[in-house]
């Protein structure tokens, strides 16, 4: 098993969690496995950006985006180098995870756009 660490965010995980993660799983399924309550508007088709995280650590060990990801990527909020969506990442085998939730989200759907 790969641990994934999720840093602290104020709404969804104030206190930051350890996560026993099973590789080939997507690191969103994950999270909602485990009472982290990550947006995914769109049921992880990836087709927005609502579950967008940044890996702060680990990065190097995850399959690469496709261009799919990479194109919605670009709309989403707070984008760092490391950013991934999280329905997309797919936990490594032998390898942790650290990961940032944004404090924000793009999720037109919930703000009536």
């Amino acid at each position: 098993m790969s641990q994934i660490v999720v840093l602290p965010h104020v709404e969804l995980c104030p206190e930051g969690a350890v996560i026993e993660a099973e590789p080939g799983k997507s690191v969103c399924a994950t999270l909602l496995e485990n009472g982290i309550e990550i947006e995914h508007a769109c049921e992880m088709s990836c087709a927005c950006t609502t579950c967008h995280v940044i890996v702060r650590e680990g990065f190097d060990a995850l399959e690469p985006s496709e261009e799919n990801e990479d194109d919605l990527l670009d709309k989403a909020w707070g984008l760092e180098p490391t950013s991934r969506l999280s329905c997309q990442a797919v936990v490594p085998a032998g390898e942790d995870l650290v990961i940032e939730i944004p404090r924000y989200s793009i999720n037109h759907a919930k703000e009536n756009h």
